[in-house]
C-alpha cells in the first residue's frame, strides 16, 4: 500500500455512466442514466434527454427547485437507493461563493452528482518530541466509515450556515470546544476529490484548518459520532495512512496535506509530487 493508494481510493469514477444535471445552462451535478430516465415521471420538472438531464423552464426560482429535488429524493428513497432522509441540507451552487439555485437533502446529494463542502480541523499538539495530531475513532453506529479514525473536528456544510459559523458548531459537537477556542483555528487551504461510491458521484471539497493546542487539552465528544479520541506522533499518524485502511476515506487526504505542510512528507519522498497534485484533483 502507499499514499497514493489513498488519493487513488478517492479519485475512481467513470463518466461514462452519468448524464451531466444542468440548471440554466451550468453544470450543476451528474446523475446515473437508470435514475435520469425515471425522473420525468417522478416530477414533470425534469426535462431528460440523452445527453443530459434539466430543469423545465417553469421552474425558475429556488423553491420552486427545491420542491423538485424535493420530490426525487422522496423518490430515491422509496426506490431503496437511500435508506432514509437525513432532514439536513445542502446548497445546489455552481460555484463555491455564488447564491445557491436549491436546497437538497444531504442523504441524495452523491445520487445527484452535486458538489458538496465540507471543513476538517487538524488538532495538534508542539512536544518536545515533534508534533503530535488528535485522532477521533468514530463510533460504530455512523452511517458512513463506523470505527474508523477521523480528524478531531469534521463535518459537511450545510445550507444557512456560514463556514466560521459550522465551525463553531462542529467544534462544540464534536469536541467539546467553545468558540473562543476554535477562534483560533487557522484555515490554510482545501483538498478536493471526484469519487464514485454505490451511490454516485461525489464531487466534494474539503476546507482545512489547523487548531494548535495546550498539551494538558482533552477533547470531549458531545453529539455521539466519536467513540474515543487519541493523541498520535505524527510518525504513527503516517504509519497508519501509508499502511491500512484504518482511516475514514477522505480523512486520508486531509492527514496527508498536514504531513506535508509540517514538513514530515517532504520533495524526498519518490511520490511527492503526485501527492501534492493528487490532493487537489479537479471536481468536475
Amino acid at each position: 500500500m502507499s499514499f497514493l493508494d489513498r488519493i487513488r481510493a478517492c479519485n475512481t469514477h467513470d463518466f461514462s455512466a452519468y448524464r451531466p444535471f444542468e440548471v440554466d445552462g451550468v453544470r450543476i451535478g451528474w446523475i446515473r442514466h437508470a435514475l435520469a430516465e425515471e425522473l420525468p415521471d417522478v416530477d414533470p420538472g425534469f426535462v431528460v434527454s440523452a445527453g443530459r438531464v434539466t430543469l423545465a423552464p417553469e421552474v425558475r426560482d429556488f423553491e420552486a427547485r427545491s420542491a423538485v429535488l424535493a420530490h426525487a429524493a422522496a423518490y430515491v428513497v422509496e426506490k431503496g437507493l437511500a435508506r432514509k432522509l437525513r432532514g439536513e441540507f445542502y446548497p445546489v451552487l455552481p460555484k463555491w461563493g455564488a447564491e445557491p439555485l436549491a436546497r437538497i437533502d444531504r442523504a441524495v446529494v452523491a445520487h445527484f452528482g452535486i458538489a458538496a463542502y465540507g471543513l476538517h480541523v487538524n488538532g495538534f499538539v508542539r512536544t518536545p518530541a515533534g508534533l503530535e495530531l488528535w485522532v477521533g475513532r468514530r463510533a460504530m453506529d455512523r452511517g458512513v466509515a463506523p470505527g474508523q479514525l477521523d480528524n478531531l473536528i469534521a463535518g459537511g456544510q450545510p445550507i444557512g450556515l456560514t463556514l466560521a459559523e459550522n465551525l463553531v458548531k462542529e467544534a462544540e459537537e464534536e469536541a467539546g470546544i467553545g468558540p473562543e477556542l476554535i477562534g483560533r483555528a487557522v484555515p490554510v487551504g482545501a483538498v478536493t476529490y471526484l469519487m464514485e461510491n454505490e451511490h454516485g458521484l461525489k464531487p466534494d471539497t474539503l476546507f482545512l484548518y489547523d487548531l494548535e493546542l495546550a498539551p494538558d487539552f482533552e477533547p470531549r465528544n458531545t453529539d455521539g459520532e466519536v467513540a474515543a479520541f487519541e493523541r498520535w506522533p505524527l510518525d504513527r499518524v503516517a504509519e497508519s495512512v501509508h499502511d491500512t485502511l484504518d482511516w475514514k476515506f477522505n480523512v486520508n487526504l486531509v492527514v496527508l496535506d498536514f504531513l506535508i505542510r509540517h514538513g514530515w512528507l517532504t520533495p524526498e519522498h519518490p511520490d511527492y509530487l503526485e501527492i501534492v497534485h493528487g490532493l487537489r484533483c479537479s471536481a468536475a
